[in-house]
């Protein structure tokens, strides 16, 4: 009995200890703060060209005008400023939209008539246009075609010739480039050639057999700001 009284002894201090280990462990354990998990980020807004928007714009006008009675060509360059309104419609990376803007214009140029000088000014410019894009998010390469309107004056130093100034219709066609840089703001380059037609009756840059009839057509290379009216991200 004493021997099995010696083996029973330190088998209970052992299991003692262990208990009394055991603890410690716990209360370290229960000492220590819970792992940290960070949320996900946000997926990155998608950007829409989707909405109204309104901007300024600027930039040349390179003109031809070509006066049948003297059989003489004039080319004539002048600054253009002005404002645009349009709207975009996004579905997946296609974009479409319409687009209207009107621009002081001074230009005009000058030629010899015989022994006369004749001289053709652009004072106003006015475009009403489709758009055609293909969305690299932030990116829009655009194509744009439409109506045009303008205004052309043809004077000239010979008293035998009437001076004229007029409204004239006729149509633009071109593209561009515009990137969205800040929010609902984006910045754009475009060319469109346009084609006033003639101040005299005729459809528009015809050949003329009349005498009095001016043609006048026309390159603008533009620039310009505009602000969307709709949010950046959908």
């Amino acid at each position: 009995m004493r021997h099995e009284t010696r083996n029973v002894r330190p088998l209970r201090t052992g299991i003692a200890a262990l208990g009394l280990l055991a603890a410690s462990f716990a209360a370290q354990a229960a000492d220590i703060p819970p792992p940290v998990h960070k949320a996900a980020p946000p997926p990155a807004p998608i950007f829409s060209w989707t909405g109204f928007y309104a901007g300024l714009n600027g930039g040349s006008g390179f003109d031809t005008s070509n006066w049948a009675v003297n059989a003489v060509t004039i080319r004539s360059r002048g600054a253009m400023i002005g404002g645009t309104l349009g709207y975009n419609h996004q579905f997946g990376s296609m974009v479409h939209g319409i687009e209207t803007d009107l621009d002081w214009a001074d230009a005009k140029g000058s030629a010899g008539c015989g022994a006369f000088i004749c001289e053709t000014k652009n004072t106003w410019l006015g475009t009403i246009r489709a758009r055609v894009g293909y969305s690299f998010d932030r990116w829009l390469p655009f194509l744009t075609f439409g109506g045009a309107y303008g205004h052309i004056e043809a004077t000239s130093t010979n008293p035998a010739m009437p001076n004229a100034s007029k409204t004239r219709v006729g149509w633009a066609a071109g593209g561009g480039l515009e990137h969205a840089f800040a929010g609902n703001w984006s910045a754009k380059f475009e060319y469109f050639y346009t084609c006033l037609g003639r101040v005299d009756q005729g459809a528009p840059c015809t050949t003329s057999l009349l005498a009095s009839n001016i043609s006048l057509k026309q390159s603008v290379f533009r620039i310009g700001v505009n602000y969307k009216f709709t949010g950046p991200a959908w």
